[in-house]
């Protein structure tokens, strides 16, 4: 395995980590704005919005970082992609 397709491995295990609970914050913020299933009641609407907006960012460059090595990898792993000496 190359130097490159190490680091590639390892930024898609590492970026996977934080990926998950932050995706669970943004499902969690978007129910609470809904008011399904009883979170609402753990915050109020505008609360739940502010805070579901600043998660659009990190959510955006994780889901970056943590896809687009997994795709290199994928490619490679199929074939598509010549794999480097």
């Amino acid at each position: 395995m190359s130097k490159f397709n190490f680091l590639c491995l390892k930024t898609v295990r590492w970026s996977g980590w934080p990926l998950l609970p932050l995706v669970l914050l943004f499902l969690l913020t978007g129910y609470i704005m809904d008011g399904r299933y009883g979170f609402g009641r753990l915050l109020d609407e505008k609360s739940a919005l502010t805070f579901h907006r600043m998660l659009h960012l990190p959510l955006i460059a994780l889901v970056l970082v943590h896809s687009l090595p997994a795709a290199y990898l994928a490619f490679q792993r199929w074939g598509w992609i010549r794999q480097r000496a």
